[in-house]
C-alpha cells in the first residue's frame, strides 16, 4: 500500500509540472547566512521564461555562552527576470514566517524605528511574518554553477513574550506587537542548476 500511495504522489508531480527540464530547477544556499551559522537551503523552479519560483528555509540552534539565537524561518518568493530565467537581473517579491528565540545579544543598534539594544538585557521568543520585495543578479559561472546576489527591503509583524534574562524562565511581558521595516533578505547564492 506505501508503495502504491509513493507512486500516486510522483505521477501527481510529473502530471502537474509536465514542462520541467534542466535549466528549470535549482538548488542554492546563502553564503552571507551560512557564515552566520544559519544554514540555508532553498529550492527555485521554472515557471515560464522569464518566471521562477523560489522557497528558501533558514534555521539555527546555538547557545554560546550567555548568548541565545534561535530561529527557524522560510522565504518563497517569485522572480521576474528581465532576459531569461536563472541569468541576470531580475524583481522579486517574497513572504517570510518563522519563529525565534532572541536573548543576551550585546549591541547599540538602532535602525528605521527598531532598537535592537533591547536584545542585550532581555529575551525575545516569538513568531514573525511579513513581505518584501528584491533585486538581485545571478552570474552563471559554468553549465551547472551560478552565482547570485540579491537585497530585499519590506516589512515584518512580529509578536514576542519578553523574559528578563537568557535562561530565566519570568516572563515579564506577553504577546507584545512589533512592526520593522527595513532589509528582509541579504543574499550571495552558490547555485547548483539542474
Amino acid at each position: 500500500m506505501k508503495s502504491k500511495n509513493i507512486a500516486t504522489v510522483i505521477l501527481f508531480i510529473l502530471m502537474a509540472f509536465p514542462a520541467l527540464r534542466g535549466q528549470e530547477v535549482a538548488v542554492k544556499t546563502n553564503l552571507i547566512y551560512d557564515a552566520l551559522l544559519s544554514p540555508t537551503l532553498g529550492v527555485e523552479v521554472g515557471l515560464a521564461p522569464k518566471w521562477t519560483a523560489e522557497i528558501d528555509g533558514t534555521i539555527n540552534n546555538w547557545a554560546i555562552n550567555d548568548r541565545r539565537w534561535k530561529q527557524w524561518m522560510v522565504q518563497p518568493e517569485i522572480r521576474y527576470w528581465f532576459c531569461q530565467s536563472f541569468s541576470g537581473h531580475f524583481l522579486a517579491a517574497h513572504l517570510i514566517g518563522g519563529q525565534y528565540n532572541f536573548g543576551n545579544l550585546k549591541n547599540n543598534i538602532k535602525f528605521l524605528g527598531t532598537d535592537f539594544s533591547q536584545l542585550t538585557d532581555h529575551r525575545y521568543q516569538g513568531w514573525m511574518a511579513g513581505v518584501g520585495i528584491g533585486y538581485g543578479y545571478s552570474w552563471i559561472l559554468s553549465r551547472h554553477w551560478n552565482l547570485e546576489a540579491e537585497i530585499g527591503i519590506g516589512w515584518i509583524y512580529t509578536r514576542s513574550d519578553v523574559y528578563n534574562c537568557f535562561d530565566c524562565g519570568k516572563k515579564i511581558r506577553t504577546d507584545v506587537p512589533h512592526n520593522y521595516v527595513g532589509p528582509t533578505k541579504a543574499a550571495i547564492n552558490i547555485i547548483y542548476v539542474f
